[in-house]
């Protein structure tokens, strides 16, 4: 099995949408591609705003990674986020995620990232064992997300 992975460009917007889509179908989101499209042109056009990476496995792609980033108080630098980690069901159980996963987080070494943040479901008990046996666990604090979309 040859797995890849490489820096997404722009022109591989349509196909990162396009995983995009299956993962947010996934949880029951709609997705707006004119929106996820715009998004990811924005990303990938400054590299201040983060990276994102395809995984490939048998010369097909199969998945991605999202990494943003902001400058955060509490941790006193630049804080990352793993904005969208998804592996195509048919790819699943075979260590890609942990590839996307360890790919993106030797990109915040590098950037001197202090801190990254991932949301998951709670019942999502894959996705938290593989961040958790990346080093990333669940927030020991009562602490709220509150969002307004502008």
């Amino acid at each position: 099995m040859p797995v890849t992975i490489r820096n997404a460009t722009a022109r591989e917007i349509p196909l990162l949408v396009e995983m995009m889509g299956e993962f947010y179908a996934e949880s029951g989101y709609a997705l707006d591609e004119t929106w996820a499209k715009a998004a990811f042109a924005a990303l990938l056009g400054d590299e201040s705003y983060g990276a994102a990476w395809i995984v490939g496995r048998d010369g097909e792609p199969a998945g991605y990674v999202v990494l943003t980033l902001r400058f955060s108080m509490e941790q006193g630098g630049l804080e990352g986020c793993i904005d969208d980690l998804f592996v195509r069901p048919d790819a699943r159980r075979r260590g890609l995620g942990r590839i996307l996963l360890e790919t993106l987080l030797a990109e915040c070494k590098r950037r001197r990232v202090l801190a990254v943040l991932v949301e998951v479901g709670r019942d999502n008990a894959a996705a938290q064992a593989l961040y958790e046996s990346c080093g990333l666990h669940p927030r020991d604090d009562d602490r709220q997300t509150f969002v307004m979309r502008c």
